[in-house]
């Protein structure tokens, strides 16, 4: 049962993205596309996963003096193979991406779930949070995308939905439609949240 809601509690609950607010950078900067805003996910997913697995194995043996430190060691080492694997793979997916890759080092989402959670708990529930946090977050970045990309541009993942004549609404794509669909979404989150409490 602990498995299962290590993993559930960052799909909603917890949500990283519409509950917690974290990681808000990428998440407003990678949502103009569907296809950047899974890319994004599954990265900072991998990240999460692999991270959380390693800290949770050497928290016995960290002093806690340097901890923070060597959690950023860590997850700098699963950024940086995250993001040779894209260079590699999908080179689209990276240039589209830039800089915001690199940056998963300083996600508040990742360094926040080594500190809370993977220092504190055995190596299957740190796996378990690592999937559960990644899916919140991409599920969140997808959603957000959707909305954005479709509004914004008339496409969803770079298929036309509107042929010649749709006429895009071109701030959905802007800075400014990413504030806003970011505050409706977690509007919404906390709305369908506090009903099931309810």
């Amino acid at each position: 049962m602990s498995l299962w809601k290590d993993f559930t509690n960052g799909l909603v609950n917890e949500n990283p993205t519409f509950r917690l607010v974290l990681g808000t950078c990428p998440t407003l900067a990678v949502t103009t596309a569907v296809t950047n805003g899974l890319g994004m996910g599954v990265a900072a997913m991998a990240v999460l996963i692999g991270s959380n697995l390693i800290i949770s194995l050497i928290n016995k043996i960290v002093p806690s003096e340097v901890r923070i430190p060597i959690y950023v060691v860590v997850i700098a080492t699963f950024t940086t193979l995250v993001q040779m694997m894209i260079q590699a793979f999908s080179p689209a997916l990276d240039k589209a991406l830039g800089i915001f890759i690199p940056l998963i080092v300083v996600n508040c989402i990742i360094l926040a779930r080594a500190e809370s959670f993977a220092s504190k708990n055995p190596p299957l529930n740190s796996i378990m949070d690592g999937i559960g946090m990644g899916l919140g977050f991409t599920g969140a970045l997808v959603i957000m995308s959707t909305v954005r990309e479709i509004l914004g541009a008339g496409t969803f993942m770079g298929i036309s939905l509107f042929g010649a004549g749709f006429e895009p609404a071109l701030i959905a794509i802007l800075p400014p439609g990413g504030f806003l669909v970011f505050g409706f979404a977690i509007a919404a989150v906390n709305k369908l949240t506090s009903a099931k409490k309810a």
